[in-house]
C-alpha cells in the first residue's frame, strides 16, 4: 500500500525504505517465474515436434511448418536466380559445373522432402485439424499441387546423356514449385514486427530477380545477334576487357536496369528483333515503376494511419492553440508532451487499437500487459483472477509532463493510479518539500475509490502528488471499479474489509460513524428490494392485462364473424342450400322457437320423405334432396353450436345473461321450391 500522506502531508521514511526492499524483492521474484514460463514454452515446443514427427501428422499452426517454408525459400530462389544465369553465360556453367551439380540435386532432395511434409500436413475442416494419414493422402494426391510437384521432380537431367544436351535449361521445371514461395513469404509477412519493411523488401527482391532475368536475356540476344554488331548489343568479346564473366554480367545488369528505371541512356536498337525486346523492356518498366510508386504510398498510408491510431493529431491541436490565442509557455508545454509521446513510442489509445481484436483476445493482451502490475496493489492482492482480468480491461494510460500535479490535498478522489514508468514526488503545499519520491511499480489513491464509510478524509486526496519528469501512469476509476465489482459482491465485502483495515492503521477512520452508515446501509438494501419486487409486480400484471386484451380481441372477432355467417344463411332460400331443413335436428335445444313451429317442421319432415316439389322432381331428384338436406342440417347445426359456445364465454367473462331465443334471429319457414 502507498500512503498519499497523513493529514499533516508527513510520510515516515521507513515505510518507503520498505516499500522499496518490497518492490525489489517483487521484481525479484517476477523474473524467476519469467525464466521459468520461457524454459517452460521451450519444453512445450520441443514436445510438440516430438509428437509431430511421431504421430507423421504436421500442424500448419506449428513452429516447426514455419521453419520448413523459411528452408523452402532457398531452393526455389536458387533455381529461379541460377539456372537462367547458367544456360546464358556459358563461363559461369563451365567454371563451376561442379558445384551447379550438387546444388541441383541437394534441391531436388528438399523438393522430394517437401512432398512428403505436404502429404503429412494437416487442414482445419470446421475448425477442426484433420490427422488422419489416409484422408491427407487421398487429399493430396487429387490436388494441383501433386501434379505440379511431380512435374518439377521429372528427372529432365537424363537429356544431358540421352540427347546430349549440354544446357542446363532441361530443368526449367524445377519453376513449377513457385506456389510454396508465395506461402512462405505470406507466413513471413503475418509474423514479422516490421511488416511495412518487409513488403519493401519483398517488392526490391522480386524487381531484383526480374532484372537479373532481363540481363541473362540480354546477354543471350546478344550473342545470337553476335556481339559487338552494332552499339545497342554486348561489345565483342574479343576485347579483353569485355572477355572478364564479372564484366559480361554487370554490364548486362547495368543495361537492364536502365531500362527498367526509365533513365533513357542507353543505345538505339537498330534490328527488328532488338526493336521488339526494347518494346516489351519498356511496358515492364512501366508496370515495375507503377508497382514501386503504389507499394511506397501504402506504406507511407499505413505509417500516417499508425501514427493518427496511436498518437493525438497534433496538426489539429497546434491550429486550435493558435486559433485561441493561447499563451506561449502553455503551448510549449503541449509541444513537449508531444514530442516526449514520439520520441519514446508512447501510445495513448490502446483501447482504439485493441478494438478490432475479438474481446477473448483483448482479454488475454491486456492481462498480459497489465495483470502484473494490477497484481501488486495490496488491495487487490488476494482477489480472485477473473476479477483482476476484468479490471486490467478497464484501465486507462495516462501521460505527466514534468511538473504536472497528478491529483492536489483536498480533491475529491475518482481514481487510483499504479506508476508504469517514471518518478512522482509527495510535495509539501508550497509545491517546493519533498516528502517521497514514488517510482515504477508504486500506486497511490486505492483507498478513494471504495467510498468506504468512516473516513474521516471524506474521499479526498490527503497529499500533493507531482510529476518529476515525463510520467507514464494507469488510471482505474470508480465508476469503472464499480461496475466490475456489481457481478462480485464478496470481492467488494473485502476489498472494503481491506480498505478499513487500511484507514485503521492510519488512524483516519471513525467507527461511530461506520456504525451510522451501516444502518443507513441496511434501509437501503430494504428499499432497493422492496423496489425490485414492486417493479417485478408490475411486469407481471402489465403481462397479465395484455394477455386479457388479446383474448377479449380474439372473442370479440370470432362473435362478429358468427353473426356474419349465419345472417348469409338467412338470407339464402331453402332450395339454395340444398333441401328442406330437418327441424328437430336443427332446433335441438331451442324448442323450435324462433325458426317456426314444431308442427311445421314436423310436416315438412314428412313432405319431405314422400312428395314432390312443384318441378316434378324423379326418384333421383328426392335422392339429391335428402343429400342437400343432410348437408344443410349438418351446417347449420355446426353454426349453432359454435355460436353457442361464444355466446356462453361472452356471458360467463361479462358476467351478463343473455335469453337463448336473442341470439337467433327469427325468421319464417319458406316451402322448397
Amino acid at each position: 500500500m502507498e500512503k498519499e500522506g497523513n493529514g499533516n502531508g508527513n510520510v515516515t521514511t521507513n515505510h518507503w525504505q520498505r516499500l522499496v526492499r518490497w518492490r525489489q524483492k517483487t521484481q525479484q521474484v517476477n523474473g524467476e517465474e519469467e525464466d521459468k514460463k520461457e524454459a517452460k514454452n521451450d519444453a512445450s515446443w520441443k514436445v510438440k515436434l516430438k509428437k509431430n514427427l511421431t504421430e507423421g501428422v504436421i500442424d500448419p499452426s506449428e513452429e516447426f511448418y514455419y521453419v520448413w517454408l523459411q528452408v523452402m525459400i532457398l531452393p526455389i530462389f536458387y533455381n529461379a536466380v541460377i539456372i537462367i544465369c547458367r544456360t546464358c553465360f556459358q563461363q559461369i556453367q563451365e567454371n563451376y559445373l561442379g558445384v551447379w551439380l550438387t546444388l541441383d540435386y541437394l534441391s531436388d532432395v528438399i523438393y522430394a522432402a517437401d512432398m512428403i511434409i505436404k502429404v503429412r500436413t494437416g487442414y482445419l475442416e470446421q475448425g477442426i485439424l484433420i490427422q488422419d494419414r489416409a484422408q491427407l493422402k487421398k487429399r493430396y494426391l487429387r490436388s494441383v499441387h501433386f501434379k505440379l510437384d511431380v512435374c518439377s521432380l521429372l528427372p529432365t537431367d537424363l537429356l544431358y546423356l540421352c540427347f546430349d544436351i549440354h544446357t542446363p535449361l532441361v530443368r526449367v521445371n524445377r519453376f513449377l514449385h513457385m506456389s510454396r514461395l508465395g506461402e512462405a513469404m505470406d507466413r513471413m509477412e503475418t509474423r514479422t514486427s516490421y511488416p511495412n519493411t518487409f513488403r519493401i523488401s519483398k517488392l526490391m527482391l522480386y524487381i531484383f530477380v526480374l532484372t537479373h532475368w532481363n540481363a541473362c536475356l540480354y546477354f543471350a540476344l546478344s550473342k545470337y545477334i553476335g556481339f559487338g554488331a552494332d552499339r545497342w548489343v554486348y561489345p565483342n568479346t574479343s576485347v579483353p576487357v569485355f572477355k572478364a564473366m564479372r564484366r559480361q554480367y554487370f554490364y548486362c545488369f547495368w543495361f537492364s536496369a536502365q531500362i527498367f528505371t526509365t533513365v533513357g541512356d542507353t543505345p538505339l536498337p537498330d534490328r527488328e528483333e532488338e526493336y521488339l525486346f526494347m518494346i516489351a523492356d519498356l511496358l515492364i518498366a512501366v508496370l515495375v515503376f507503377a508497382s514501386i510508386v503504389g507499394n511506397v504510398g501504402n506504406v507511407i498510408t499505413n505509417l500516417r494511419n499508425r501514427d493518427n491510431v496511436f498518437f493525438p493529431n497534433h496538426e489539429l491541436v497546434k491550429v486550435y492553440l493558435r486559433s485561441r490565442h493561447i499563451s506561449k509557455d502553455l503551448r510549449k508545454r503541449v509541444s513537449d508532451w508531444y514530442q516526449h509521446l514520439y520520441i519514446n513510442k508512447k501510445i495513448t489509445r490502446e483501447n482504439e487499437i485493441l478494438k478490432q481484436l475479438p474481446v477473448q483476445l483483448q482479454t488475454e493482451i491486456a492481462v498480459s500487459v497489465h495483470l502484473p502490475t494490477l497484481s501488486k496493489v495490496t488491495i487487490f492482492q488476494s482477489c480472485e483472477k477473473s476479477l483482476l482480468e476484468e479490471l486490467v480491461l478497464k484501465l486507462t494510460p495516462q501521460v505527466y509532463s514534468p511538473g504536472e500535479y497528478v491529483c492536489k490535498k483536498g480533491d475529491v478522489g475518482h481514481e487510483m493510479y499504479i506508476i508504469k514508468e517514471g518518478r512522482l514526488a509527495v510535495v509539501a503545499d508550497d509545491g517546493v518539500t519533498q516528502y517521497a519520491v514514488l517510482s515504477d511499480g508504486n500506486f497511490f489513491g486505492e483507498i478513494s475509490i471504495l467510498n468506504i464509510k468512516g473516513n474521516k478524509s471524506g474521499n479526498r486526496r490527503t497529499a500533493n502528488i507531482r510529476s518529476i519528469g515525463h510520467s507514464d501512469l494507469f488510471s482505474l476509476s470508480k465508476e469503472d471499479l464499480g461496475v466490475v465489482l456489481s457481478e462480485y459482491p464478496a470481492a467488494k465485502r473485502l476489498l472494503e474489509e481491506k480498505g478499513r483495515q487500511i484507514l485503521t492503521k492510519m488512524g483516519i477512520l471513525d467507527e461511530s460513524a461506520e456504525g451510522q452508515q451501516t444502518d443507513v446501509e441496511k434501509v437501503e438494501i430494504k428499499l432497493g428490494r422492496l423496489e425490485g419486487n414492486l417493479n417485478e409486480l408490475q411486469t407481471k400484471l402489465a403481462r397479465l392485462m395484455a394477455e386479457l386484451e388479446s383474448s377479449n380481441h380474439k372473442m370479440q372477432s370470432r362473435v362478429e364473424q358468427l353473426e356474419l355467417e349465419l345472417e348469409e344463411m338467412d338470407t339464402l332460400p331453402l332450395a339454395e342450400l340444398g333441401g328442406e331443413w330437418e327441424g328437430d335436428e336443427v332446433l335441438d335445444g331451442y324448442g323450435g322457437e324462433g325458426l317456426g313451429g314444431e308442427g311445421d317442421w314436423e310436416r315438412e319432415e314428412a313432405e319431405g320423405e314422400g312428395k314432390v316439389g312443384e318441378g316434378g322432381a324423379t326418384g333421383d331428384d328426392q335422392g339429391k334432396e335428402g343429400d342437400g338436406e343432410s348437408r344443410t342440417s349438418t351446417k347449420a347445426e355446426t353454426g349453432k353450436h359454435d355460436l353457442d359456445r361464444a355466446v356462453q364465454g361472452l356471458d360467463q367473462h361479462d358476467g351478463v345473461a343473455k335469453a337463448e331465443g336473442d341470439t337467433l334471429p327469427s325468421h319464417s319457414k319458406k316451402e322448397p321450391t
